[in-house]
Protein backbone atom coordinates (compact mmCIF):
# COMPACT_ATOMS: atom_id res chain seq x y z
CA UNK A 1 0.00 0.00 0.00
CA UNK A 2 1.10 3.62 -0.60
CA UNK A 3 2.10 5.41 2.57
CA UNK A 4 0.44 8.52 1.03
CA UNK A 5 -2.62 7.19 -0.07
CA UNK A 6 -3.21 4.40 1.53
CA UNK A 7 -4.54 2.35 -1.41
CA UNK A 8 -2.84 -0.12 -2.75
CA UNK A 9 -1.00 0.19 -6.08
CA UNK A 10 -2.37 -2.91 -7.78
CA UNK A 11 -5.96 -0.77 -7.29
CA UNK A 12 -4.93 2.20 -9.18
CA UNK A 13 -6.48 1.99 -13.15
CA UNK A 14 -3.99 0.91 -15.74
CA UNK A 15 -1.03 0.29 -13.10
CA UNK A 16 0.02 -3.22 -12.58
CA UNK A 17 2.61 -2.42 -10.37
CA UNK A 18 6.37 -2.07 -10.72
CA UNK A 19 8.18 -2.35 -13.88
CA UNK A 20 5.01 -2.96 -15.76
CA UNK A 21 3.37 0.17 -14.35
CA UNK A 22 6.16 2.22 -15.87
CA UNK A 23 6.03 0.51 -19.13
CA UNK A 24 2.40 1.64 -19.11
CA UNK A 25 3.08 5.46 -18.65
CA UNK A 26 6.37 5.80 -20.74
CA UNK A 27 4.62 5.92 -23.98
CA UNK A 28 2.13 8.41 -22.08
CA UNK A 29 4.43 10.68 -20.95
CA UNK A 30 6.48 10.64 -24.35
CA UNK A 31 3.64 11.25 -26.57
CA UNK A 32 2.85 14.59 -24.00
CA UNK A 33 6.20 15.71 -24.62
CA UNK A 34 5.84 15.59 -28.16
CA UNK A 35 3.55 17.65 -27.99
CA UNK A 36 3.80 20.30 -25.83
CA UNK A 37 7.35 20.28 -28.29
CA UNK A 38 5.49 20.82 -31.55
CA UNK A 39 3.03 23.18 -29.84
CA UNK A 40 5.85 25.20 -29.27
CA UNK A 41 7.93 24.85 -32.40
CA UNK A 42 4.65 26.20 -34.15
CA UNK A 43 4.23 28.90 -31.51
CA UNK A 44 8.21 29.92 -32.64
CA UNK A 45 7.20 29.70 -36.38
CA UNK A 46 3.82 31.25 -36.58
CA UNK A 47 3.98 35.09 -38.20
CA UNK A 48 4.44 38.38 -36.23
CA UNK A 49 1.08 40.35 -36.07
CA UNK A 50 0.52 42.42 -39.07
CA UNK A 51 1.19 46.31 -38.36
CA UNK A 52 1.30 49.40 -40.14
CA UNK A 53 4.60 50.97 -41.48
CA UNK A 54 4.56 54.64 -42.76
CA UNK A 55 7.43 55.75 -45.43
CA UNK A 56 8.27 59.00 -45.64
CA UNK A 57 10.23 59.24 -48.24
CA UNK A 58 10.33 56.80 -51.54
CA UNK A 59 13.07 55.00 -52.62
CA UNK A 60 12.87 55.40 -56.28
CA UNK A 61 14.50 58.46 -57.60
CA UNK A 62 11.30 59.74 -60.01
CA UNK A 63 8.97 58.93 -57.13
CA UNK A 64 10.48 61.23 -54.82
CA UNK A 65 11.44 63.72 -57.82
CA UNK A 66 6.94 63.53 -57.89
CA UNK A 67 6.87 63.53 -54.28
CA UNK A 68 8.55 66.75 -54.24
CA UNK A 69 6.92 68.61 -56.79
CA UNK A 70 3.75 67.55 -55.24
CA UNK A 71 5.01 69.25 -52.16
CA UNK A 72 5.88 72.59 -53.94
CA UNK A 73 2.91 72.71 -55.97
CA UNK A 74 1.13 72.45 -52.18
CA UNK A 75 3.16 75.29 -50.99
CA UNK A 76 2.99 77.50 -53.83
CA UNK A 77 -0.99 76.77 -53.76
CA UNK A 78 -1.27 78.11 -49.98
CA UNK A 79 1.05 81.26 -50.60
CA UNK A 80 -0.85 81.86 -53.96
CA UNK A 81 -3.36 84.26 -51.71
CA UNK A 82 -0.21 86.06 -50.90
CA UNK A 83 1.26 86.63 -54.59
CA UNK A 84 -2.22 88.05 -55.55
CA UNK A 85 -2.62 90.45 -52.91
CA UNK A 86 1.20 91.87 -52.78
CA UNK A 87 3.02 91.25 -55.76
CA UNK A 88 0.83 92.33 -58.25
CA UNK A 89 -1.86 95.34 -58.75
CA UNK A 90 -4.22 94.18 -55.94
CA UNK A 91 -3.03 95.97 -53.15
CA UNK A 92 -3.28 99.59 -54.67
CA UNK A 93 -6.79 98.95 -55.78
CA UNK A 94 -8.29 97.43 -52.76
CA UNK A 95 -7.03 100.22 -50.69
CA UNK A 96 -7.73 102.98 -52.97
CA UNK A 97 -12.14 101.32 -52.63
CA UNK A 98 -11.31 101.20 -49.09
CA UNK A 99 -10.69 104.69 -48.79
CA UNK A 100 -13.75 105.69 -50.72
CA UNK A 101 -15.70 103.97 -49.21
CA UNK A 102 -15.05 105.69 -45.94
CA UNK A 103 -15.08 108.83 -47.20
CA UNK A 104 -18.41 108.30 -48.66
CA UNK A 105 -19.78 107.40 -44.94
CA UNK A 106 -21.69 104.72 -46.46
CA UNK A 107 -20.29 102.17 -43.70
CA UNK A 108 -20.68 99.14 -45.13
CA UNK A 109 -22.32 99.90 -48.71
CA UNK A 110 -20.78 98.26 -51.01
CA UNK A 111 -19.85 95.34 -49.32
CA UNK A 112 -16.78 94.19 -48.65
CA UNK A 113 -16.81 90.91 -50.68
CA UNK A 114 -18.00 93.61 -53.69
CA UNK A 115 -15.15 95.74 -53.37
CA UNK A 116 -12.54 92.37 -52.72
CA UNK A 117 -14.05 91.35 -56.20
CA UNK A 118 -13.89 94.46 -57.86
CA UNK A 119 -10.59 94.81 -57.02
CA UNK A 120 -9.17 90.89 -57.80
CA UNK A 121 -11.28 91.04 -61.35
CA UNK A 122 -9.70 94.53 -62.10
CA UNK A 123 -5.75 93.11 -61.13
CA UNK A 124 -6.83 89.91 -63.32
CA UNK A 125 -7.38 92.66 -66.13
CA UNK A 126 -4.13 94.96 -65.29
CA UNK A 127 -1.48 92.12 -64.95
CA UNK A 128 -3.39 90.58 -67.81
CA UNK A 129 -0.13 91.34 -70.45
CA UNK A 130 2.01 90.29 -67.48
CA UNK A 131 0.59 86.67 -67.12
CA UNK A 132 0.50 86.17 -70.99
CA UNK A 133 4.47 86.74 -71.25
CA UNK A 134 4.60 84.37 -68.66
CA UNK A 135 2.54 81.86 -70.29
CA UNK A 136 5.01 82.20 -73.42
CA UNK A 137 7.98 82.39 -72.00
CA UNK A 138 7.76 80.23 -69.17
CA UNK A 139 4.55 77.90 -68.59
CA UNK A 140 4.30 76.58 -72.28
CA UNK A 141 8.42 75.37 -72.66
CA UNK A 142 7.99 73.88 -69.39
CA UNK A 143 4.84 72.15 -69.72
CA UNK A 144 6.70 71.39 -73.24
CA UNK A 145 9.64 70.20 -70.98
CA UNK A 146 11.84 72.34 -73.08
CA UNK A 147 13.27 73.75 -70.23
CA UNK A 148 13.91 72.26 -66.48
CA UNK A 149 11.96 73.38 -63.45
CA UNK A 150 14.08 75.66 -62.40
CA UNK A 151 14.55 77.17 -65.42
CA UNK A 152 10.90 77.94 -66.09
CA UNK A 153 10.78 79.66 -62.35
CA UNK A 154 13.82 82.62 -62.98
CA UNK A 155 11.85 83.23 -66.53
CA UNK A 156 8.70 83.64 -64.78
CA UNK A 157 10.46 86.13 -62.23
CA UNK A 158 11.13 87.95 -65.11
CA UNK A 159 8.25 89.75 -66.63
CA UNK A 160 6.78 90.00 -62.82
CA UNK A 161 9.65 91.51 -61.76
CA UNK A 162 9.64 94.39 -64.59
CA UNK A 163 6.10 95.13 -63.68
CA UNK A 164 7.19 95.45 -60.22
CA UNK A 165 9.88 97.59 -60.88
CA UNK A 166 8.15 100.50 -62.88
CA UNK A 167 5.84 100.77 -60.12
CA UNK A 168 8.23 101.18 -57.47
CA UNK A 169 10.25 104.27 -56.13
CA UNK A 170 13.93 104.50 -56.31
CA UNK A 171 14.34 106.03 -53.04
CA UNK A 172 11.92 102.71 -51.68
CA UNK A 173 14.59 100.51 -53.61
CA UNK A 174 17.87 102.06 -51.90
CA UNK A 175 15.80 101.52 -48.51
CA UNK A 176 15.99 98.02 -48.76
CA UNK A 177 19.25 97.74 -50.60
CA UNK A 178 21.29 99.74 -47.50
CA UNK A 179 19.32 97.63 -44.85
CA UNK A 180 20.02 94.37 -46.73
CA UNK A 181 23.90 95.68 -46.44
CA UNK A 182 24.51 94.60 -50.18
CA UNK A 183 26.18 96.72 -52.65
CA UNK A 184 23.82 98.83 -54.96
CA UNK A 185 23.74 97.38 -58.65
CA UNK A 186 24.48 99.34 -61.82
CA UNK A 187 21.14 98.71 -62.71
CA UNK A 188 17.70 97.90 -60.89
CA UNK A 189 16.97 94.74 -62.72
CA UNK A 190 20.15 93.50 -61.18
CA UNK A 191 17.91 93.52 -57.72
CA UNK A 192 17.20 90.49 -56.37
CA UNK A 193 13.52 89.35 -55.83
CA UNK A 194 13.45 89.84 -52.27
CA UNK A 195 14.34 93.54 -52.27
CA UNK A 196 12.07 94.51 -55.52
CA UNK A 197 9.05 93.16 -53.65
CA UNK A 198 9.10 95.02 -50.48
CA UNK A 199 10.00 97.94 -51.64
CA UNK A 200 7.19 97.26 -54.43
CA UNK A 201 4.64 97.06 -51.43
CA UNK A 202 5.67 99.86 -49.85
CA UNK A 203 5.60 102.19 -52.84
CA UNK A 204 1.91 100.76 -53.40
CA UNK A 205 0.79 101.20 -50.44
CA UNK A 206 2.44 104.71 -50.64
CA UNK A 207 0.38 105.61 -53.82
CA UNK A 208 -2.84 104.48 -52.60
CA UNK A 209 -2.92 106.41 -49.58
CA UNK A 210 -1.86 109.78 -52.02
CA UNK A 211 -4.61 108.58 -54.42
CA UNK A 212 -6.93 108.23 -51.17
CA UNK A 213 -6.26 111.70 -50.16
CA UNK A 214 -7.14 113.42 -53.46
CA UNK A 215 -10.96 111.12 -52.74
CA UNK A 216 -10.79 112.09 -49.60
CA UNK A 217 -10.89 116.01 -50.44
CA UNK A 218 -14.28 117.25 -51.93
CA UNK A 219 -16.41 114.90 -50.04
CA UNK A 220 -14.54 116.43 -46.37
CA UNK A 221 -15.40 119.55 -48.00
CA UNK A 222 -19.47 118.84 -48.80
CA UNK A 223 -19.63 117.86 -44.59
CA UNK A 224 -17.89 120.94 -43.49
CA UNK A 225 -20.43 123.01 -45.60
CA UNK A 226 -23.03 121.24 -44.24
CA UNK A 227 -22.07 121.36 -41.47
CA UNK A 228 -21.32 125.08 -41.49
CA UNK A 229 -25.04 125.35 -42.89
CA UNK A 230 -26.68 123.06 -39.56
CA UNK A 231 -24.66 125.52 -37.17
CA UNK A 232 -25.70 128.59 -38.52
CA UNK A 233 -29.20 127.41 -38.25
CA UNK A 234 -29.02 126.11 -34.55
CA UNK A 235 -29.34 122.24 -35.42
CA UNK A 236 -26.12 121.73 -33.83
CA UNK A 237 -27.96 118.68 -32.40
CA UNK A 238 -28.45 116.69 -35.74
CA UNK A 239 -25.24 115.28 -37.08
CA UNK A 240 -23.59 116.21 -40.42
CA UNK A 241 -23.23 112.89 -41.62
CA UNK A 242 -26.75 112.59 -41.47
CA UNK A 243 -27.54 115.25 -44.35
CA UNK A 244 -24.31 115.17 -46.03
CA UNK A 245 -24.62 111.35 -47.05
CA UNK A 246 -27.24 111.95 -49.63
CA UNK A 247 -25.34 115.05 -51.08
CA UNK A 248 -22.22 112.72 -51.49
CA UNK A 249 -24.11 109.73 -53.04
CA UNK A 250 -25.54 112.16 -55.61
CA UNK A 251 -22.38 113.97 -56.39
CA UNK A 252 -20.51 110.56 -57.09
CA UNK A 253 -23.00 109.80 -59.33
CA UNK A 254 -23.59 113.06 -61.10
CA UNK A 255 -19.46 113.27 -61.72
CA UNK A 256 -19.76 109.48 -63.00
CA UNK A 257 -17.63 108.61 -59.96
CA UNK A 258 -16.69 104.53 -60.53
CA UNK A 259 -15.79 104.81 -63.98
CA UNK A 260 -13.96 107.84 -63.30
CA UNK A 261 -11.86 105.92 -59.92
CA UNK A 262 -11.31 102.46 -62.14
CA UNK A 263 -9.95 104.74 -65.29
CA UNK A 264 -7.63 106.47 -62.92
CA UNK A 265 -6.73 103.37 -61.50
CA UNK A 266 -5.96 101.50 -64.60
CA UNK A 267 -4.15 104.36 -65.77
CA UNK A 268 -1.34 104.49 -62.89
CA UNK A 269 -0.11 101.42 -63.83
CA UNK A 270 0.38 102.26 -67.23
Amino acid sequence: MSPAAGIPAKSLPGFSGGAKGHALLRPVLTAIVLLAASAGQAGAAAPPEPGVTLTLAPTGGANLSMTVQILLLLTALSLAPAFVILMTSFTRIVVVLGFLRQALGTQQSPPTQVLVGLALFLTIFIMGPVWEKVNETALQPYLKKEMSQEQALTTAAGPLKEFMLRQTREKDLLLFVEMANIPAPSTAGDLPIRIVIPAFIVSELKTAFQIGFMIYIPFLILDMVVASVLLSMGMMMLPPIVISLPFKLMLFVLVDGWALLVGTLVRSFA
